[in-house]
Formats: structure tokens, C-alpha cells, sequence
């Protein structure tokens, strides 16, 4: 029996497959950080022309050959990619190269030693040795030289990530306590969005590209931001209308924009964002929530004041008072003094015994912060809501753990907007 080939990408992080990355990178670092130079490099002899060695695309001063892109194909299918490896591999080798060559820019090399390490590594993910994974591919007819330099221009990449980005990545204290207090009690936002990138790489590009980004930013229809994507997107998803492929977590995001997305509605369009040689722009497509997970260990101290006839604008307004008179929940007794005791109720308990729209709206708090969304439907009353605490009870992820996670969501987005930017800057022909 065949063993089971490891899913991509290679070493040390798998946590999404080649073909799941959708043309723009901004939702998945492991892809970018680690998805390689597939197909074998041309060394030496005139490609003949029209021969499996001729371009079949330049990028920059290098090409990628027809063989490449069948070899590239191969591995796809060889490894159980989802999605056409004919329509997705010369996508990939396209950004790989970027890769290489920026990482050639910096000086980073890889050694031999360090890519026989990489395909033991990758091939021990399906219980094989390094030699045997290699035998397996040939069977589908992927060259060893194809797999090496996959694995090297992925080690490369990962290498430059690191040196260009590490000391720019800060995760705070206070960033580790609010992330270990509220995992496991929320679910996620996913967004659909579409992007343009407006090259800025000469002084003709710049001055164009200030006078069209505020244009763009002004739209609200979908089909017009496509249009603009076709015309002006210097970006590799501009054939698809700027479309990015998927349901993108919110959190793989750029910093720059998600706090942007999280408040627009859909059809609107980010402030142009400066990146490197280039401006971008992004517009939300859909949103939506995901559920949460196994909800354990943690336990909430949270405080609400009903506000009789709810939905009118006379309880809009007491919650509005109550926001700019109370700083933490102990606050409430005093506005509570004299009134019923049903008034002001204070609760600590367990997140998982919470009414899920009451636990919704209390994952967005944090300590002392408050809430007036939320009307009981068996009164009619609006309910004032603070969050007084915020603990857990089970700790299961350490400090260190979510501190490396963390840093590992800022350098995604930090390499994400680069790789972007090598796309827009770059001069890719097809012969």
C-alpha cells in the first residue's frame, strides 16, 4: 500500500496547503513564509525554441519555463492540492520567484545541508525518510531537482521574513492577557474582500496613482471597484476583478486595514494604504461570523442596568448618560441608590453558562468598557451592560505560546504586504 503523501506546505509550519492560498497572500503567512521555488532552474544550454525550456513567463530578469510549470503541475497533483494545478501552478511559481529574488536582494543563501534537512522534515509528516518521499513524487514523474528547489526557495523566504520583519513585530502584555482571557469564548469574523494595488515605482506611476486612489476610495459598488481592479490593479488577482479568493480570517489581516473592514459595510472602500511601490486599496465583499469554540475555563464579572421601554429614544438616551457617567462597574451602585433592587443586577459566572447573545456581546468588552445593544425580549428593557472582570479559570495556552502566536499574526500581515508589493513592482511579460 502507497503511504500517504504530507500535505503542503514544507518545514516546521503547515498550517495551510499551497493551493488553499488565494493569489494575494494576506490571509496566510504559512504559505507565504514557506511555499517554494517549484521546478527545476534552467543550468546551462540555449532552450530550444518552443521546447519544454522556452518562457512560458518573465518576472524581472528571470523566466520560468515551460517545464517548470509542468513540473510544478506534477507536484500539485502528486500531493493532493486542492483546486486545478494547470490554472494554479504558474500563479505560484510566479510569486516564488518574486520570492527568490528578493531574497537574493538580501543577501540570504541556503545550503545544502540546510535543504536535505528541509525534505526530511517534510517527508517525516507522512512517516517516510527524505530518499523514499523523492522515489514517491517520481513515480508522478516530479524531478528531485524540482522538489530541492522547492524547498529552497521556501527556506529562503522564511529566512527573509524573519531578518526583515522580526524586529518590527512587538507583542505587549497587555495584547497576551486580553488574547489568553478571551480564548475560547468567541468566534471569528470572516471577510470577503477585493483589492487594488496602484504602482508608485516611478514618478509617472505616482503622480497617476494620486490622482485615481481618492477615486477609488470613493466607490460603493461592487461592479465598479471589479472595473477598476481590470483597469488599474498593478495586483495578480486583476483578471478576477480584484477579487481574493475565500473567507479570510479577520485577524490574518494587515493591522493597517482591519480595524477599517471591521467597521465598513459592504461595498465600501479602505483609505489608500502606502506600501512599498505601491498604494492599496481594499473593498469589503461579505462578512461574517464563525461559530465559537469549546467554550472552558473562563469566567466573567459583568454588571447590567435595565432601562424600562427599551426601544425608545428616551432609554437611548439614559444609556448614553449612564456610558459618559460611569467609569467601572462599582460606579453603578451609586447611580443605583434608592431604586429596586431588579435595577442593577451583577453576575460572575462561567462563559459557557451565558445566553449566547448575552456572551457575544460581552466578547467584545473589555474590563470596564460597556454596552447598550442589547434589549431583554421577555421586558421590553434595554440593558446597560459593563464588564467589570474578565479571568480564566484553566489557562491552557502558556504566555510564551501566545505571545510566539501573536507575533506569528504581525509578521503574516507584514509579509503579506510586501509580497504585494514585489507583485506591484514587478515586470512580469508572457512571451
Amino acid at each position: 500500500m502507497k503511504k500517504r503523501l504530507p500535505v503542503l506546505p514544507v518545514p516546521r509550519r503547515l498550517a495551510h496547503t499551497l493551493a488553499r492560498r488565494p493569489a494575494h497572500a494576506l490571509a496566510h503567512l504559512a504559505v507565504l513564509a514557506l511555499a517554494v521555488a517549484g521546478g527545476l532552474l534552467a543550468s546551462g544550454g540555449a532552450a530550444l525554441a518552443g521546447g519544454p525550456f522556452s518562457p512560458r513567463v518573465y518576472v524581472n530578469d528571470t523566466a520560468v519555463t515551460g517545464y517548470e510549470f509542468e513540473q510544478r503541475a506534477l507536484l500539485m497533483k502528486a500531493l493532493n492540492a486542492p483546486g486545478d494545478p494547470q490554472k494554479e501552478a504558474l500563479g505560484k511559481l510566479i510569486d516564488e520567484r518574486l520570492q527568490l529574488q528578493a531574497a537574493h536582494d538580501a543577501g540570504i543563501t541556503v545550503s545544502d545541508a540546510q535543504i536535505a534537512r528541509g525534505i526530511e522534515e517534510f517527508a517525516s509528516r507522512a512517516d517516510m525518510k527524505g530518499d523514499q518521499f523523492l522515489a514517491l513524487i517520481a513515480e508522478s514523474g516530479v524531478a528531485a531537482d524540482t522538489f530541492r528547489d522547492f524547498v529552497r526557495a521556501g527556506l529562503a523566504w522564511r529566512e527573509l521574513v524573519r531578518s526583515r520583519f522580526s524586529d518590527a513585530v512587538e507583542i505587549s502584555d497587555a495584547e497576551i492577557d486580553r488574547a489568553l482571557a478571551l480564548e475560547g469564548t468567541t468566534g471569528g469574523v470572516e471577510v470577503q474582500i477585493s483589492e487594488i494595488f496602484l504602482p508608485t515605482n516611478t514618478p509617472k506611476n505616482a503622480e497617476i496613482t494620486r490622482q485615481l486612489a481618492p477615486q477609488i476610495a470613493a466607490l460603493h459598488s461592487v461592479a465598479a471597484f471589479a472595473d477598476a481592479a481590470r483597469r488599474f490593479s498593478a495586483g495578480a488577482s486583476r483578471d478576477r476583478g480584484g477579487q481574493v479568493e475565500g473567507w479570510l480570517p479577520i485577524g490574518r489581516l494587515p493591522a493597517a486595514i482591519r480595524e477599517d473592514i471591521l467597521k465598513m459595510s459592504v461595498g465600501q472602500v479602505t483609505r489608500p494604504v502606502e506600501i512599498t511601490g505601491a498604494v492599496a486599496l481594499f473593498q469589503l465583499r461579505a462578512m461574517r461570523e464563525t461559530p465559537p469554540p469549546p467554550r472552558r475555563g473562563v469566567v466573567v464579572d459583568y454588571a447590567q442596568y435595565l432601562i424600562d421601554n427599551g426601544r425608545s429614544e428616551a432609554a437611548r438616551a439614559r444609556a448614553a448618560q449612564l456610558a459618559a457617567q460611569v467609569d467601572t462597574c462599582d460606579d453603578l451602585y451609586g447611580i443605583a441608590r434608592g431604586m429596586a433592587p431588579e435595577v442593577l443586577e451583577r453576575t460572575e459566572q462561567p462563559v459557557a453558562a451565558l445566553p449566547p447573545a448575552l456572551a457575544r456581546e460581552i466578547a467584545r468588552l473589555d474590563p470596564n468598557e460597556a454596552s447598550s445593544a442589547l434589549v431583554r425580549p421577555d421586558t421590553g428593557q434595554r440593558v446597560f451592560l459593563m464588564l467589570c472582570s474578565r479571568h480564566a479559570s484553566g489557562q491552557v495556552t502558556s504566555r510564551k505560546e501566545m505571545r510566539d502566536r501573536l507575533r506569528q499574526q504581525r509578521l503574516s500581515a507584514l509579509a503579506d504586504a510586501y509580497l504585494d508589493a514585489l507583485r506591484a513592482n514587478a515586470t512580469i511579460l508572457y512571451p
